[in-house]
């Protein structure tokens, strides 16, 4: 059975909110592993002899934060999307409850803010090792170039500024894919109702709905 149109777009949108939540944790993820497991999110750098090493960092716990948040998040973009194909392939009937589109929207904002606070996170995470490195490398006038420079081992900073970059673009991006799902859900929402209200029940005869008062008289 097709799906509408609406719910169609709302699929398309948890597939790519499940791509952007999988970067996301995956680039955080392999980022702190390049760094020996250390979350260098508002962390420092300072020179070693000659090469970068680490100064400070934050707790790791706060990278799993925003790693776990992309995960969740991907898990129940993925869930739903395999829900409402196997509802349009097994089931005869797609029908979307009230309850259930206000359990949505209740969930899009909650994802929303998290989202929000996970991009704050990152990029204002990212400025703050940034502006240490370029505190730290006189030479340079962009903190991707420090992605060049000998780092002190076993730490990697090949790609810390490309990894942490991507992480927060696909968060910011997942937060704009949760506000048109929202807007999108709240359009079925009250078309639905709409429906509901402006619709005639069949099964009533023309002789129940005429006013008590105004029936014409019988011989």
């Amino acid at each position: 059975m097709a799906l509408p149109w609406l719910l169609l777009l709302e699929l398309l949108l948890y597939g790519s909110c499940f791509i952007c939540g999988i970067v996301t944790a995956s680039s955080v993820t392999i980022s702190q592993g390049s760094f020996a497991g250390k979350c260098m999110l508002y962390g420092s750098v300072h020179l070693n002899n000659s090469s970068i090493s680490v100064l400070s960092s934050s707790s790791p716990s706060l990278c799993y934060f925003v790693s776990a948040i992309s995960v969740c998040v991907a898990v129940f973009c993925f869930s739903l999307t395999l829900y409402w194909i196997y509802v349009a392939c097994f089931d005869g009937e797609v029908k979307r409850e009230k309850l259930w589109m206000n359990i949505t929207l209740g969930l899009s904002g909650v994802f929303l803010f998290f989202l929000l606070v996970t991009g704050c996170i990152l990029k204002i995470g990212r400025d703050r090792l940034c502006d240490s490195v370029l505190n730290t490398l006189k030479n340079i006038t962009r903190c991707e170039e420090a992605q060049n420079e000998s780092w002190l081992s076993p730490i990697s900073g090949s790609q810390f500024y490309s990894r942490l970059h991507s992480a927060e673009t696909a968060v910011w991006v997942n937060f704009f894919f949760w506000m048109i799902i929202a807007v999108l859900v709240l359009l079925q929402r009250n078309k639905g109702s709409e429906i509901q209200s402006g619709g005639e029940n069949p099964s009533v005869t023309p002789s129940e709905t005429e006013p008590f008062f105004n029936r014409p008289g019988r011989p």
